[in-house]
């Protein structure tokens, strides 16, 4: 009977721990999955391919490294590390495009990507501007095979 009653305890103060490990905790995950609506400027990967049908410029907002490893086939880097030195390599082909501009990140919580669209924003006012809902982690778990470095 003993046993049973520590077991018990036991339990009740793992979830007690649990719990306030959850509540404040500051990048605590969540009870239950939610799809929170799209932003504005926010656009996911099957939107992209009915309004657009794929035909976008895709930036990558995330580091050098990351971006060499991996990337969406015909990104641009464009990250805050580089911004200045980058945006001159790509002027041309920013100030020519006619197609969508669509930004990346490493994750959904990933603000990379919404500053590089403030950034843009600012150098191109009439482009259309968007950010991947999930950044680079929904691009990877969208493709049936994982993603291949670039050159």
């Amino acid at each position: 009977m003993r046993t049973i009653a520590e077991a018990t305890l036991i339990v009740l103060l793992t979830l007690v721990a649990a719990t306030a490990t959850h509540h404040f905790h500051p990048r605590a995950p969540a009870w239950h999955l939610i799809d929170e609506p799209l932003l504005d400027d926010e656009v996911t990967l099957a939107s992209i391919t009915q309004q657009w049908n794929n035909d976008v410029l895709w930036i990558d907002a995330r580091p050098r490294s990351d971006y060499e490893t991996a990337h969406i086939p015909g990104a641009l880097l464009l990250n805050e590390q580089e911004a200045n030195d980058l945006l001159f390599d790509y002027f041309e082909t920013l100030q020519d495009n006619t197609k969508p501009i669509v930004i990346y990140c490493g994750s959904e919580a990933c603000q990379a990507s919404r500053k590089m669209k403030d950034y843009l924003r600012e150098r191109l006012p009439t482009a259309d501007i968007y950010l991947l809902k999930g950044g680079w982690k929904s691009w990877t778990t969208s493709q049936s095979s994982p993603a291949t470095p670039q050159p």
